[in-house]
C-alpha cells in the first residue's frame, strides 16, 4: 500500500498477524511500521553510498493528538508532521554527504565493549560483561550474546530481540554459559538489568547509532520479595540448632570454604568482600580488614573489626606461597565455585531453605537481638540507609569506631557461646 498518510489514517490503521511497513508518499523514504502487537513507529528506508539498503528508526508514533511544536528529536514520540520533518532532515544531510552508515553502523559488540570500559570502576562490571557475552579481556565469549550479535548494529536491535533473549535466559540459560538444568527468573532478571543498563548508556553516548531504547516497555521478571530468613540467631542458646549445625559442618568442610563461610557469619560481610580478601588488606595483628571503595557495594572504604574468634579462624587458613589472596585454590585468583561448596555444606546439615547471603542478615539480626542500636548495626555492615542515608548521611559522618568494634565482638561472643554449648 502506497499513499499519502494522514494523522487520522495513522491512528485508525489496525495491526495484522504480520508486521506492516506502509510508505508515506508525502515524504521520501518515510515508513509507518505497525507491529502485530499494535505498536507503531516511524522509520526511513534509503540506500547507502555503496548501494546497500539501510533502515533508520526515527521513533514511536505519537497518538496523543497534540500538535507538533519545537524541533523533533529522534527517539521521542513523533507525530506525522514531526516524522516528515525528520525524514526531510535526513534526506538533506545525506545529500550534503553525511555518512549515515557510520552514524548508525556501530555494532552491538563494539558498543557493549565501550560500555563495559566506561564502567570498569563499578563493582559489578564483570557480572554485567558476562551477561552481555564478554570475557574479562572484553573478547566475545563463544555462543554468548556479543558473539551472536557481533555484526548486528546497536540501532537495529528490537524489543522482540531483547524479549527473546530474556525468555531464553529464563528457560534454558544465559547464552554462552551452557544449558541450565532448570528455569530461573533470576537469570532473566539479570539479563534484563544488564541490557537495560547498556541501552540506557547507549542512548546517551551513541545518539547517532541508536535512537530508540529497545528495552522500553519490555517485560522482565519482577524482583523477588525481600527475604527474611536468618539462621536462628535470636533464639535462646539452647534453641540455636541451625547455627550449631552450620558451625559443625564448616569445620568438617575444611579449607578454603569452611573458614570463609565462618567469617561471613562473624563479620556480616558480603561474599565477595571475604572471598576476594587479600593479605595486604589485613592489619599485621589481624584485628582489622581494610576494604577499599572498589571492593564495597556502596563504593565507600570500610574497616571491618575482627573479633578474637574471627582472628582464630583467619589464623587457621594456611597461606599459599606467593598468593596475595587469603582464600584461593590455585594460588593466582580468589576462590570460586561457591554453588558446589554450598551444596556440599547443605549435605552436611539438615537446615532448609537458606542462602549464603542469609548469613549477613543473621549477623545483623543477631546484633540487634543483643541490644545493638540499628545505626550501629548498619555502620558495622557498611550499609547506608536510615540514620546514614540522604541528608542525615551528609551531615552525620561519625564512624562509630568503638561501637562497631564492640558490636561485632558481642556478636562473635554470642556465636561462640552457641556453638560451644551442648
Amino acid at each position: 500500500m502506497t499513499k499519502k498518510l494522514t494523522a487520522a489514517a495513522v491512528e485508525k490503521l489496525k495491526p495484522t498477524d504480520k508486521r506492516q511497513e506502509i510508505p508515506d508518499t508525502g515524504s521520501d523514504g518515510l515508513r509507518l511500521i505497525i507491529q502485530p502487537s499494535g505498536a507503531k513507529s516511524w522509520a526511513m528506508r534509503f540506500r547507502r553510498p555503496d548501494g546497500t539498503h539501510a533502515k533508520l528508526t526515527l521513533g514511536p508514533v505519537d497518538l496523543s493528538g497534540r500538535e507538533g511544536t519545537g524541533t523533533p528529536v529522534m527517539g521521542a514520540p513523533l507525530t506525522l508532521r514531526e516524522a516528515r520533518w525528520l525524514a526531510t532532515e535526513v534526506t538533506r544531510k545525506r545529500a550534503a554527504g553525511v555518512d549515515f552508515r557510520k552514524q548508525v553502523g556501530e555494532t552491538f559488540i563494539e558498543v557493549a565493549a565501550d560500555f563495559i570500559k566506561d564502567h570498569k570502576d563499578r563493582r559489578t562490571w564483570a557480572d554485567i560483561a558476562r551477561m552481555l557475552g564478554l570475557a574479562e579481556d572484553l573478547s566475545p565469549v563463544p555462543g554468548g550474546l556479543a558473539d551472536r550479535w557481533r555484526n548486528k548494529r546497536i540501532g537495529e536491535i528490537t524489543s522482540n530481540d531483547v524479549h527473546a533473549v530474556i525468555a531464553e535466559c529464563i528457560k534454558t540459560g544465559v547464552p554462552g554459559m551452557g544449558a541450565a538444568p532448570r528455569t530461573s527468573n533470576n537469570r532473566g532478571r539479570k539479563m534484563g538489568d544488564a541490557l537495560g543498563a547498556l541501552f540506557r548508556w547507549a542512548t546517551r553516548h551513541r545518539r547517532d547509532a541508536i535512537h530508540v531504547n529497545p528495552m522500553a516497555g519490555v517485560w522482565r521478571p519482577a524482583p523477588p520479595s525481600q527475604r527474611q530468613r536468618v539462621l536462628n540467631a535470636r533464639g535462646e542458646i539452647r534453641q540455636a540448632d541451625e547455627l550449631r549445625q552450620f558451625w559443625a559442618a564448616t569445620g568438617i568442610m575444611g579449607q578454603p570454604f569452611g573458614p570463609l563461610f565462618r567469617l561471613l557469619l562473624l563479620t556480616g560481610c558480603r561474599l565477595s568482600e571475604i572471598a576476594e580478601m587479600t593479605r595486604s588488606e589485613l592489619s599485621d595483628d589481624l584485628s582489622t580488614l581494610h576494604l577499599p571503595g572498589n571492593r564495597t557495594k556502596n563504593g565507600r572504604p570500610h574497616v571491618v573489626y575482627l573479633s578474637p574468634l574471627a582472628r582464630e579462624v583467619l589464623k587457621s587458613v594456611k597461606p599459599i606461597e606467593g598468593c596475595p589472596y587469603v582464600f584461593s585454590t590455585n594460588g593466582r585468583t580468589p576462590v570460586s565455585g561457591f554453588s558446589k561448596a554450598k551444596a556440599r555444606l547443605d549435605s552436611l546439615m539438615t537446615v532448609q531453605d537458606w542462602r549464603l547471603h542469609d548469613l549477613r542478615r543473621t549477623a545483623a539480626t543477631g546484633m540487634a537481638g543483643l541490644g545493638v542500636p540499628p545505626h550501629i548495626v548498619e555502620a558495622a555492615l557498611n550499609h547506608v540507609s536510615g540514620a546514614k542515608a540522604g541528608v542525615a548521611g551528609t551531615y552525620n559522618v561519625e564512624a562509630y569506631t568503638v561501637e562497631r568494634k564492640e558490636a561485632l565482638e558481642r556478636w562473635s561472643f554470642h556465636v561462640h557461646s552457641i556453638v560451644s554449648s551442648k
